[in-house]
C-alpha cells in the first residue's frame, strides 16, 4: 500500500511499497488558500507509481459537504465584497431632486448641500459625480455650476473631468469671465498635465463667443506644452487666424499640424475637400 505524507504546506508525496491498481480515496490537499480534492490512479504494470489525475476540483471545506442555500445553489465565500453601486445612484437621484427644488441662491444651495453630507462618514464623491452627470444631461447648467463649485470648495473632485464639465457649464450659461478665471487657475496649477480635451473645450468656448484673439492665445499655450490638437481644434484656430488677417500663420498651422480637410462653398452647398488643393479665399 502506498504511504501518504500529508502536510498543510506542501502537497502529499506518495512513496510506493508495491505497485497495485487502486483508485485512491479523495483527499483534501492544501494549495495556497484553496483546497484541492484529487483522485489518483496507480498503475500495476510499471515498476514505480504512475499517477494519473482523474478529477480535480475546488472544495470550500475539508472532507465536508458543499454548502448550499435554500434553493440548492452553491454558496461561494469571498474574502472581499463589492460595494453596492446602487446606493450611490440613489444618493445621486436624491441630491438632484433636492438641489432642483432650492431657490437660485448660493447660501440656500450650499446650506442644503452641507446638510445632505452632515451624517456621511466620508465625502460622497461618487454620488456627487453621478449627480453632475445627470444635471449635465438635463441641461441644468446653473445647478451644475453650483454643485461643482460647492464640491471644489470642500477640496474634493478637483479632476480634469470636473473642470471640463464646469467649463462647459460656464460656456452654456454665458459666463465667459468665470470660465477664463477657472482656465487661468488650471493652467497655473496643472501646467504640465492639462489634457487635449481641456484645451479643445476652452478653444470651443472662445469660438462660441467669437473671441479669435483668445483662441490664438490658448493655441499658443497648447503648442508650447507640445499638446497635439485635433482636426476640429485646428479648424477653429485657422478660422480665428483668418479673422485676424494672419494668413501666413494660418498656412503654417495647416502645414505643421496636417489638417487633411477643409470646407468650401460650391454651388450653394458646403463641400469637404482636401487641404492639398485649397485655394485662396
Amino acid at each position: 500500500m502506498p504511504i501518504t505524507i500529508e502536510s498543510s504546506i506542501v502537497s502529499p508525496v506518495l512513496l510506493p511499497r508495491t505497485c497495485l491498481t487502486k483508485l485512491d480515496t479523495t483527499r483534501a490537499f492544501m494549495l495556497g488558500n484553496k483546497f484541492l480534492t484529487t483522485a489518483v490512479t496507480l498503475s500495476s504494470k510499471a515498476s514505480c507509481i504512475s499517477c494519473t489525475l482523474v478529477r480535480l476540483k475546488l472544495s470550500p471545506n475539508v472532507g465536508g459537504s458543499v454548502e448550499k442555500d435554500k434553493k440548492g445553489k452553491k454558496i461561494e465565500h469571498h474574502f472581499w465584497k463589492r460595494r453596492d453601486s446602487a446606493q450611490s445612484g440613489q444618493k445621486a437621484l436624491t441630491l438632484v431632486r433636492t438641489i432642483c427644488e432650492l431657490p437660485n441662491e448660493k447660501e440656500a444651495v450650499y446650506g442644503a448641500l452641507d446638510k445632505w453630507t452632515a451624517w456621511e462618514t466620508e465625502f460622497p464623491l461618487v454620488a456627487v459625480a453621478k449627480a453632475l452627470k445627470l444635471l449635465r444631461k438635463r441641461g441644468q447648467w446653473v445647478r451644475v455650476i453650483q454643485l461643482a463649485k460647492w464640491m471644489l470648495s470642500k477640496g474634493q473632485g478637483a479632476t480634469m473631468g470636473t473642470y471640463d464639465t464646469l467649463l462647459l457649464a460656464f460656456d452654456m450659461d454665458q459666463r465667459v469671465d468665470e470660465a477664463e478665471s477657472l482656465w487661468n487657475m488650471i493652467v497655473h496649477a496643472h501646467m504640465r498635465s492639462v489634457s487635449k480635451k481641456l484645451f479643445s473645450r476652452m478653444i470651443s468656448l472662445y469660438d462660441h463667443h467669437d473671441l479669435p484673439e483668445k483662441i490664438v492665445e490658448v493655441f499658443a499655450d497648447m503648442e508650447e506644452l507640445r499638446v497635439k490638437p485635433d482636426e476640429d481644434t485646428v479648424r477653429k484656430v485657422t478660422s480665428a487666424l483668418r479673422k485676424l488677417g494672419q494668413e501666413e500663420k494660418r498656412k503654417l498651422v495647416i502645414k505643421r499640424h496636417g489638417l487633411k480637410w477643409k470646407y468650401i462653398h460650391f454651388n450653394g452647398e458646403r463641400v469637404r475637400v482636401r487641404t492639398s488643393v485649397w485655394e485662396e479665399d
